[in-house]
């Protein structure tokens, strides 16, 4: 299973309660007729902003969890933030080119990584199946080269309530992500690893 971390995050995740979620356990309630032999994840460290200052403690947190399950990897691209001259929106449907400074964010390198792996691992026979969550179309071509020249299966798993039908397309099976399957699949508020016990970030 390969996880846009990113993606799960703003259309699944986002002010539902369910940050703290074992992807093995989601991975098996999703795919249970499936033996999952590995589950990848890919994000980008966060820092602290302005905003909020722990932001990057509760990642850490969270990805401290996910060392405590064998089967999960996690892959990182980079996460850049910055200053940029935009058009202003409202003056832009008025026929108006007028720019403003905003802050913007970017996350850089998960969708190349996602693709690389699946393709990796299917080049090495490492799955009959490859499961995706992510709605993101950069990955319409990986999938197709999955399913018509290697000949492999493709779940798509979507955390959208409308899944991409350019994804879908080369999709064996589509299955939304569903607000119960996430809230079945949570960690318990307290876990232990080699370094001691450590708990839930307060709030997730």
């Amino acid at each position: 299973m390969y996880v846009d971390g990113f993606n799960l995050y703003y259309r699944a995740l986002k002010g539902r309660g369910c940050n703290w979620l074992n992807l093995q356990t989601l991975a098996e309630l999703l795919l249970p007729t499936y033996t999952i032999v590995k589950v990848r994840y890919f994000t980008a460290l966060i820092a602290p902003s302005a905003h909020d200052r722990d932001q990057h403690l509760r990642q850490q947190a969270y990805i401290r969890a996910l060392g405590t399950l064998p089967s999960v990897e996690v892959h990182y691209g980079t996460f850049m933030t910055g200053e940029k001259n935009m058009p202003d929106a409202n003056e832009w449907r008025k026929g108006n080119l007028v720019k403003v400074r905003v802050i913007k964010t970017e996350e850089k390198g998960s969708d190349v990584n996602i693709a690389t792996y699946m393709l990796c691992d299917g080049f090495r026979d490492a799955y009959d199946v490859a499961a995706l969550i992510s709605n993101d179309t950069d990955l319409v071509e990986p999938l197709r080269v999955i399913r018509e020249e290697l000949g492999k299966g493709v779940a798509l798993l979507s955390p959208s309530n409308h899944p991409s039908p350019q994804l879908s397309r080369y999709a064996t099976t589509t299955r939304r992500i569903r607000l119960g399957a996430l809230r079945a699949s949570l960690f318990p508020d307290d876990l232990i690893d080699s370094a001691g016990t450590f708990s839930k970030p307060i709030g997730w």
